[in-house]
């Protein structure tokens, strides 16, 4: 049982006290509780206000861990996030050592910034430039086709690489697509573009595509390194490096300026390119 009167007495001999509250609870215990059974809205809209006031009464930082569900929501109650005044969301996937940290709701700061971090033998460490880590070792083999783009991440500008893979498909079936970090709807876009302007012979193809490092792109302004990189692959031409493209595509085959250019521009001169597109 916690006792704040040792944590004033830990207080005035220097040490910190942390409250450490775990919802790993006896049957008893909860049946004990008069305001409902374990994980409901009103047990955890009580539980949370009475942490937040013993936060303010203290002056102290309180941290409650969760999880996502299945969807990438925060599971539990969503009234949770409208008393606390921070929530912050640890994204990666299982096998991949890079973390990144993003914050869906800051009463005191922006939720533009992005965390960056990769799991190491010491532990979760700071990224300090991602975009070396996700450009990194572009050596690409015969018929694979890589191409840069700048993607942001609320305020922050990082080089990817999306590489595009195209194969003849069977005989008597559909061809296959696949894209990995990147908007289906959006590659059928870039893919029927590419057919009716630039003359690219798709339908009988295979393709696959994929954002390298397991970064999401969700944004337009990478329309032109996917296009890039399935013409490279379709044509057997790779790209040569040092070469970063931007820009959104129409339907009508149009290149439209994308938002934050001086930015990203800074950003892909770190590859040192000899044009940005």
């Amino acid at each position: 049982m916690w006792n704040p009167l040792s944590d004033q007495q830990d207080s005035a001999n220097g040490r910190s006290g942390i409250l450490y509250v775990s919802g790993e609870e006896s049957a008893d215990q909860v049946a004990s509780r008069v305001i409902g059974s374990a994980g409901s809205v009103a047990q955890v809209r009580e539980c949370a206000t009475a942490l937040l006031r013993k936060a303010k009464t203290l002056g102290i930082p309180i941290l409650l861990v969760g999880h996502m569900n299945k969807a990438g929501d925060m599971a539990g109650p969503r009234m949770l996030e409208h008393v606390v005044d921070v929530v912050l969301m640890l994204e990666g996937e299982r096998y991949q050592s890079f973390r990144l940290l993003r914050a869906t709701k800051n009463r005191h700061a922006s939720t533009d910034e992005l965390g960056v971090f990769q799991m190491l033998e010491e532990g979760l460490m700071p990224v300090a430039d991602p975009s070396v880590l996700f450009v990194s070792n572009r050596s690409l083999a015969p018929g694979l086709s890589g191409a840069v783009t700048v993607t942001m991440e609320g305020t922050r500008p990082m080089l990817v690489e999306i590489q595009a893979l195209c194969s003849a498909a069977g005989k008597h079936q559909a061809p296959y697509r696949t894209a990995n970090g990147l908007s289906r709807g959006r590659l059928s876009l870039i893919l029927a573009a590419l057919s009716k302007h630039a003359g690219l012979q798709l339908h009988s193809q295979d393709l696959h595509i994929n954002v390298v490092g397991g970064m999401a792109v969700k944004e337009p302004a990478a329309d032109l390194a996917m296009a890039m990189a399935v013409a490279s692959s379709d044509h057997d031409q790779p790209i040569k490096t040092g070469y970063v493209f931007l820009g959104e595509i129409g339907l009508g085959g149009e290149l439209r300026s994308v938002p934050y250019i001086e930015r990203r521009i800074r950003e892909a001169a770190k590859l040192g390119p000899k044009r940005t597109s």
